[in-house]
């Protein structure tokens, strides 16, 4: 005596009822494989966090330290032996050169102008550096005056500043 197996009669409430279950267990599964990923991603984020940022905090210190050493360096050179200036005649700029010196000034005559970019360790010139380093030794150099006009005056270019600069 075996009953016979009762099986839903396939209407379209019962097909539409069916899609609708197997819809939303399709949207379970995708939403917890989501949960699962973006907690696997997280967790695989954070491997190894604590020692990338040890290792980033030591780079860190030791830039601050090469930056806070070439500072002192470079305020202290003017006094060190052979810095190729008389501190008297030094006037700090910072950018893009850290000294011009003007040669014999203290002692009333200027007889050079010099430049001086003051480096420590394995430190190299920058791009701006470089250039106006080329720019002295190729001889493109100048002298201008400007005049500030008097009141109710129209500005007029000095011959200097609209002559153009020479080669040589």
């Amino acid at each position: 005596m075996n009953p016979e197996p009762y099986f839903l009669p396939l209407t379209s409430s019962t097909l539409v009822l069916a899609a609708g279950l197997l819809a939303a267990l399709l949207a379970v599964v995708l939403a917890l494989g989501l949960l699962v990923g973006r907690r696997a991603g997280r967790l695989e984020a954070e491997r190894g966090l604590e020692d990338r940022i040890a290792a980033e905090r030591e780079d860190a210190v030791k830039r601050s330290r090469a930056v806070l050493g070439g500072l002192a360096a470079e305020q202290a050179a003017p006094y060190l032996p052979g810095f190729p200036a008389d501190p008297g005649d030094l006037r700090f700029i910072g950018k893009p050169v850290d000294f011009v010196a003007f040669a014999g000034a203290s002692g009333g005559e200027v007889r050079e102008v010099l430049f001086v970019e003051v480096k420590s360790g394995s430190a190299s010139p920058s791009r701006v550096e470089r250039s106006l380093r080329d720019a002295v030794r190729a001889g493109r150099v100048r002298w201008a005056e400007y005049r500030v006009p008097a009141p109710g005056d129209a500005p007029v270019a000095t011959p200097e500043l609209t002559r153009p600069a020479s080669g040589g």
